[in-house]
């Protein structure tokens, strides 16, 4: 990635009126854009955030996570900025890391994980099960090693998402988009990131059982596309 890039932070929203605001505020000091895109969440997620100083997306009705981050890729790589973060809305994620993304994009990586399995023994043995158990399966079908597939702070480029795309359109995106993007022969890396919450179960809107399943059709049939 060259020294010109241009980064925005894309923060996906979902009922995120209570900390949206406190994320968006500790992001905009360390990238040129901060784009929200409310999930039509039901509270004041969307008023919250324009009140922080972000540009606000909305949707008129949830449509999944994936969704959203195909909005605010749509979004800002229209605006011609070449490299997006994507940080949950939930506080889960420090925007103080994005540097850390930000320097392993430097080294050429096209898709960027902040990974938390560092931080495994911390989180409750069901969550910190379904993390090693996916992040295990996701590596076997893509073929490559990665820690944290479940991770959602990332830095994608715009290359990246060219060449993959990205058409689910919840929580299994972020899954497929790694078997496609290995397969493509695009440099994917983890780097270790700390967290303002390690276990993050109080505000996920993720259901194991069937959001797992999603996953892995998703990712099955990112394998055979």
């Amino acid at each position: 990635m060259s020294a010109d890039v241009t980064i925005a932070v894309a923060i996906p929203a979902f009922e995120a009126g209570a900390t949206v605001a406190q994320v968006v505020r500790r992001a905009r000091p360390l990238v040129q854009h901060v784009l929200v895109v409310d999930d039509g969440s039901p509270d004041a997620t969307a008023a919250a955030a324009e009140q922080a100083g972000a540009r606000v997306v909305r949707h008129a009705s949830n449509m999944g996570k994936g969704r959203a981050l195909r909005t605010a890729f749509d979004d800002l790589f229209g605006r011609g900025f070449t490299a997006v973060v994507t940080v949950d809305a939930d506080g889960q994620h420090l925007p103080e890391q994005i540097p850390r993304l930000i320097g392993a994009a430097r080294r050429d990586a096209e898709l960027v994980i902040g990974c938390r399995a560092h931080l495994f023994a911390q989180m409750h043995p069901l969550r910190r099960f379904s993390n090693r158990w996916s992040s295990w399966a996701i590596s076997r079908v893509a073929g490559r090693s990665i820690a944290d597939a479940q991770s959602g702070f990332r830095l994608y480029t715009r290359r990246l998402v060219e060449r993959t795309g990205f058409p689910e359109s919840r929580f299994e995106a972020e899954s497929a988009v790694i078997v496609r993007a290995v397969r493509a022969g695009l440099r994917v890396e983890c780097v270790e990131v700390e967290l303002g919450c390690v276990d993050g179960r109080a505000t996920s809107h993720y259901r194991p059982i069937v959001d797992s399943l999603r996953i892995g059709l998703a990712v099955a049939r990112a394998r055979l596309g």
